[in-house]
């Protein structure tokens, strides 16, 4: 599945091409607030972690193998709610939880750039520290259905754009470019469905 070809043309592979396709089925579930979306999440982002490898780019690889535990946890959150009973609704976080979730992406950030810069030849350590990190307070959010989730993936799905341009991952940077959309279309429908 890592032989290249040329689609809408974008040079990619068909595990790229597959993954991509999984992906936006995966956000369009869950602006709908589907939890079979989580399923969805869970064979993309081991796809993926097999196009991250390719491209060297180690953080994002690392990332979807977290992404898929999140997603086992966020599929049992929306599911059965957060004690097994009590249905999980959309809400916004406190000023609290806002300030706890900028220092987690902060904190996040340096220890990954560390990592990455002492364990790794990747050629990128602070895009792919920053943007990990932000992936991973985006999708802790999401799993706990909290509104600002759509506004990290939007500052994050921006960001990934250059990155995978520069990485030449052009369909992938195509799909964080229909994430940019897409999280602006998740916050508009969280926003109205939003219980405080």
């Amino acid at each position: 599945m890592s032989e290249t070809l040329t689609i809408w043309g974008f040079s990619t592979s068909w595990m790229e091409l597959v993954s991509f396709l999984l992906s936006v089925i995966t956000v369009a579930l869950t602006i709908r607030q589907i939890h079979w979306g989580w399923l969805f999440s869970i064979v993309s982002s081991g796809l993926y972690a097999a196009v991250f490898f390719d491209a060297k780019l180690y953080g994002d690889m690392g990332l979807q193998f977290v992404f898929i535990l999140v997603s086992m946890w966020g599929w049992w959150q929306w599911w059965r709610g957060i004690d097994g009973e009590t249905p999980l609704y959309v809400a916004r976080l406190t000023w609290q939880h806002k300030i706890t979730s900028v220092f987690f992406w902060l904190l996040s950030f340096v220890a990954l750039v560390w990592f990455l810069k002492t364990f790794t030849d990747t050629d990128v350590p602070y895009a792919d520290g920053f943007l990990t990190a932000g992936s991973l307070l985006g999708q802790f959010l999401l799993s706990r259905k909290k509104l600002e989730n759509w506004i990290v993936w939007i500052i994050v799905d921006i960001l990934y754009v250059g990155l995978y341009v520069v990485k030449n991952l052009q369909l992938t940077a195509l799909l964080y470019a229909v994430f940019v959309v897409m999280a602006v279309m998740g916050l508009r429908s969280w926003s109205k469905a939003c219980q405080k």
